[in-house]
């Protein structure tokens, strides 16, 4: 029977809980939200029911809603023209491309997921992101009236909850608590529901003070507390300060957590922080930070030598796992700080996207796993396994980076490079051993040496070992000129008991080992007009695990025709007048669509055969560290076999993508994974 009404609202302490269904009858709910959080800046229809969102930090938006089958999913900006640089929706691996309608975008959502959507490019603290938070159906009936519950209703409470020993807390869909939570020296303290911490302290803007260890100066903050239980919550931080702090406490768990910090300083608004403790589990969360996403210290007592040089505590025994991870500036995994001394151990970090890893350095590149303690740092760090990751957005794969005894078993498995290459190379340093990487595909297949990441190994650490269980599930597909509406054959060599699933950047997926399929736009897989599109294939064996391989193709009406001129030199040469710019041709093998990328720090653009790319704004480094981040500017282009002309223009700024000179130049194409342009394949005119 088809259902005619499109909402039912129940109303509880003066606001409102819609319940709206999808065209298949399922169910959508979520909570009105109070006026004092809420934006029309976006507007989100789900089902037949439209919402506005809270306005979170920053340029961030959010809503959270529960769904319990398939929906269509609607996002409407309040400006008509929002998307006209494209749109991207990740994590990558939901294969999501929305429909553009305008000021619209809309597309199907088939399952729980926690979504960022931003135009493209925009993953910085000055960006605008909108966070959507689809949740599984709460499993806890609580009311207002559930005994032994200190309950929060909808609406606002401008208070700071304290919770003691055996607390029962509940926050209800459509509550805003204007606070802080403060888990002080009590244990079994239960923390629930789908409402929201919004804080917003008196630390300074312009200056750290938000490492201070006391009440009410951290969304969540632990000290010497155990049995703690959080779940369902999402955490808001506004001002400059570390957001959620343990101090020695043990026997922690979130699940479906949601922590989004954003503020002017771009900086110290960590994820999560240990200060000693441990035995600490984050699971199915979401995290945006503005600094480290996770960091253990033994302790923190501020940044005076004393402070610094003061030994602290063990931090053990932490497990991230099923999350979605992101943030502004900064480290995924942080052990360690130059001059710390602690132990930390036995850290996993599993089945998580990295959608957004710092850009540049702070002494040292940001990275997926930094442990760093040079100079005059102390103490073990061992036992940290990294696997099953996906890299969207990513900086450098691991700094580790210890003079001092010891940095030991540092294991890297299954990760993989979902899209684009990594910006700076990864460095072990000091008295490091024990490392391995295992079934890590950067977007090259397997990694089997060094120069595949590339890293460095230098002051006495130890050479890591490579391995790999199977091949990576690496795929070609048919040469030649791809127009929109030609059937294109993808292959992967069919291993037994795999099953291989192939999402192609339009929207569109398929499953098994050959497959044809025709891409009908030229718009790309980010709606940016480039043609450009991001093809994934995800093998999964017999065991359950899933290996990612990805590929750039271009959809293009047609080829850019060849100059065939022969007996040039070899080498790109300066342009008259710069000692940073270059000019030349590039010899193309075959015909097809091609993407070249040129790393930078400058400002610079890359043109081949006129079609030309810009660099982004330039994101200065911190901490010291000279100059700006390194970017990847990217042309694609369909070109037929032969000579093109390649024109790489860099400014005066300092340059951090290579040690010379040189500008550093890679390619993709047909029949051939990204990698640096061959010195053979790029020539210039003899005068």
């Amino acid at each position: 029977m088809r259902r005619k009404a499109a909402c039912v609202l129940l109303l509880s302490a003066a606001t409102a809980l819609c319940m709206a269904w999808n065209a298949a009858g399922g169910q959508v709910t979520f909570a009105s939200i109070p006026p004092e959080v809420s934006s029309t800046h976006f507007t989100v229809k789900i089902g037949h029911k439209s919402t506005p969102v809270v306005s979170a930090a920053s340029g961030y938006y959010l809503l959270n809603f529960d769904i319990s089958s398939p929906v269509q999913v609607t996002v409407t900006a309040s400006d008509p023209h929002y998307w006209d640089r494209g749109v991207e929706v990740q994590p990558m691996r939901f294969g999501i491309r929305p429909r553009r309608d305008g000021a619209s975008i809309t597309f199907p959502l088939e399952q729980p997921a926690k979504l960022t959507i931003t135009r493209p490019g925009e993953h910085y603290a000055d960006s605008e992101m909108l966070f959507l938070f689809a949740n599984k159906p709460e499993r806890y009936r609580i009311t207002a009236n559930t005994p032994g519950v200190r309950y929060y209703g909808p609406g606002v409470h401008r208070e700071n909850i304290d919770a003691h020993e055996g607390d029962n807390i509940y926050l209800a869909a459509g509550a805003v608590i204007m606070g802080a939570l403060n888990i002080w020296q009590v244990d079994n303290v239960h923390v629930s529901g789908l409402g929201m911490l919004l804080y917003n302290g008196p630390q300074d803007p312009d200056h750290d003070t938000g490492w201070m260890h006391k009440l009410n100066w951290h969304v969540i903050t632990m000290d010497s507390a155990h049995g703690i239980e959080i779940e369902g919550i999402t955490a808001v931080v506004r001002s400059r300060t570390w957001m959620i702090q343990m101090r020695d406490s043990r026997g922690v768990t979130f699940r479906n957590v949601k922590v989004v910090g954003g503020s002017p300083g771009n900086a110290n608004q960590d994820g999560m922080d240990w200060l000693g403790g441990g035995d600490t589990l984050v699971q199915d969360s979401f995290i945006r930070a503005a600094d480290d996403i996770f960091a253990m210290y033994g302790n923190w007592d501020g940044y005076t030598e004393e402070a610094l040089a003061t030994p602290g505590h063990e931090v053990s025994n932490i497990t991230i796992e099923s999350s979605v991870l992101s943030t502004s500036i900064s480290n995924v995994v942080r052990a360690n700080w130059p001059k710390k001394i602690f132990d930390s151990n036995h850290f996993t970090l599993r089945d998580s996207d990295v959608i957004h890893m710092g850009m540049g350095s702070c002494g040292v590149p940001f990275a997926l796993v930094e442990l760093w303690a040079d100079p005059a740092g102390k103490g073990l760090q061992s036992n940290y396994r990294i696997e099953d990751v996906r890299l969207e957005d990513w900086y450098s794969l691991v700094q580790l980076r210890q003079p001092n005894p010891a940095i030991r078993d540092v294991h890297f498995e299954n990760i993989s490079a979902m899209d684009g290459p990594g910006l700076a190379p990864s460095e072990l340093k000091g008295d490091v051993s024990g490392v391995t990487f295992r079934d890590v595909n950067l977007g090259a297949g397997n990694v089997r040496e060094d120069a595949n990441i590339p890293l460095q190994v230098m002051d006495g650490a130890a050479e890591p070992a490579y391995g790999h269980s199977a091949e990576a599930a690496d795929f070609s597909y048919t040469g030649g000129l791809i127009r929109p509406g030609r059937k294109v054959t993808f292959t992967v060599p069919a291993a037994i008991g795999v099953r291989y699933h192939w999402l192609f950047g339009d929207g569109a997926a398929a499953d098994g080992a050959v497959i044809q399929h025709s891409f009908a736009d030229a718009d790309g897989t980010l709606l940016d007009g480039t043609g450009r599109y991001r093809v994934l294939l995800a093998a999964t064996d017999a065991s359950g695990r899933t290996r990612w391989s990805s590929r750039t193709l271009v959809v293009r009406p047609s080829l850019m025709a060849a100059q065939t001129e022969e007996g040039m030199p070899q080498g790109l040469v300066k342009i008259a007048g710069s000692d940073a710019s270059y000019e030349g041709m590039v010899r193309i093998p075959a015909d097809g669509g091609y993407t070249l990328t040129l790393l930078t720090s400058t400002t610079a653009s890359l043109s081949v055969d006129g079609e030309r790319t810009q660099s982004g704004m330039l994101r200065p480094q911190v901490c010291g560290s000279k100059g700006a981040a390194v970017q990847a500017v990217r042309v694609s282009v369909a070109l037929a076999a032969g000579l093109h002309r390649v024109e790489i223009d860099r400014g005066p700024e300092i340059e951090n993508a290579a040690s010379s000179k040189e500008p550093v130049l890679l390619w993709e194409g047909p029949g051939m994974m990204r990698e640096p342009v061959s010195a053979s394949a790029l020539l210039h005119a003899a005068h």
